[in-house]
């Protein structure tokens, strides 16, 4: 589904954790980092045990510069991975995180 169809359906009230996730992807993807940031956190704030949200939010925050946020956010993410048992998204915040503190 295209940005335009998502923002549509968000215009029409139909806002939720899966459509903000989605957006937020789309916009990464875009590379349009701050709205993409926008809509990951509002996924979260809708969800905060959205795994996949937290970690595509660090992602985002990382790419604007701000390594700061994106360590919060990843940490935040872990442990939401860890508590779900989200192994996959667990293992990719874990290098993230390795990464940023080289």
């Amino acid at each position: 589904m295209n940005v335009a169809a998502l923002e549509k359906m968000l215009a029409k009230g139909n806002d939720s954790a899966m459509l903000r996730f989605g957006l937020g992807k789309a916009y990464l993807d875009d590379k349009n980092l701050d709205l993409a940031r926008e809509h990951l956190q509002h996924c979260v704030d809708l969800d905060p045990g959205y795994s996949a949200a937290w970690n595509l939010l660090g992602k985002a925050h990382i790419q604007l510069g701000n390594k700061v946020s994106a360590e919060t956010v990843w940490q935040t993410g872990l442990e939401v991975a860890t508590r779900k048992a989200d192994k996959q998204t667990e293992k990719e915040i874990t290098v993230f995180l390795k990464k940023l503190k080289k």
